[in-house]
């Protein structure tokens, strides 16, 4: 294998069948922090125990709903 010089920004570099990706751990942390407000939100509004199940297996896919809405919004 050859030898890599390292990346000075925050990408880190995987190497998977001798092809180089880059992974941005930038983006797991921001879907993350969306994660757990999206918990926070969905289980301060449920007004059950199977509300807050529900909010929390809504919060798994919150980034589904924001691209909805979005869409929704800018298509009409």
């Amino acid at each position: 294998m050859k030898k890599r010089k390292k990346d000075k920004n925050l990408s880190v570099n995987i190497f998977k069948s001798d092809k180089m990706k880059n992974y941005n751990p930038r983006g797991n942390i921001i879907y993350g922090l969306g994660f757990i407000g999206a918990v926070i939100y969905y289980i301060q509004t449920a007004t059950s125990f199977w509300m807050g199940v529900l909010g929390f297996l809504k919060a798994l896919v919150w980034p589904a709903f924001l691209v909805y809405e979005l869409l929704k919004f800018l298509i009409g």
